[in-house]
């Protein structure tokens, strides 16, 4: 059996407020396949943003595990654990995190420079290729305040792409985004989702978005129900 690309086991986390523990994940677990696209919905507060870092490496669980494709998340040093990130997970946030000095194939390519596997003419290669895939082929000199939110998201997506990584991380990718230009990012995820076999799990607040997705997900009283 080909191991699962993302496994989570009993997730735990709680944060402590004005002396107040505030517990937000009280054992959350899933398995995915390859090609499956997930969406997580749950009310504000209940801790989707928290899971999502989990599942990314961003913060540490107080119990648990985060497996991405074999590798046990929170087992692995510091330094492990980046570069699994850059290599392995791509990240779509809803506030696009472009550099503004930077040009958008530069934004691109930051992620291959963090791996350091390719040259930069490798680099730039590729990050030309996704700029065209997802219909940015005449933008590639532009700075993000130069393109629209639809422009910069589609950017953001290229970006993720950049290291070619089995696992998609998207935490309201659509959210700063009108429903129309939202509706063909989305299209973009869906399809690279599915053509490339990778995983997508996508928090979303869009019923019509989260039924596109192969499952959801509800997370609700710590757990995904």
């Amino acid at each position: 059996m080909p191991t699962p690309p993302l496994v989570v086991t009993d997730l735990h986390k709680h944060y402590t407020l004005n002396g107040h523990q505030i517990q937000v994940l009280s054992g959350a677990s899933f398995t995915t396949t390859s090609g499956e696209s997930i969406a997580i919905i749950g009310k504000s507060g209940s801790g989707k943003s928290t899971l999502m870092h989990l599942l990314g490496g961003l913060d540490k669980p107080d119990a648990g595990n985060v497996f991405v494709n074999g590798k046990d998340l929170y087992k692995l040093s510091s330094r492990q654990r980046t570069h699994l990130r850059a290599s392995e997970i791509g990240f779509v946030f809803q506030a696009y995190h472009l550099l503004p000095e930077m040009t958008i194939t530069e934004n691109v390519i930051l992620p291959a420079m963090a791996l350091g596997k390719l040259s930069r003419k490798e680099m730039l290669s590729r990050a030309e290729q996704l700029l065209e895939h997802v219909g940015l082929s005449d933008r590639l000199n532009h700075k993000p305040q130069e393109l629209s939110g639809g422009e910069q998201q589609r950017a953001a997506i290229a970006r993720a792409l950049m290291n070619e990584p089995p696992l998609i991380l998207a935490d309201e990718p659509t959210g700063n985004l009108d429903a129309e230009t939202g509706d063909r990012v989305m299209d973009l995820l869906f399809d690279l989702t599915q053509k490339q076999s990778k995983v997508l799990v996508m928090v979303t607040h869009n019923p019509e978005t989260a039924a596109r997705c192969s499952r959801t997900l509800t997370l609700q009283d710590g757990l995904l129900v």
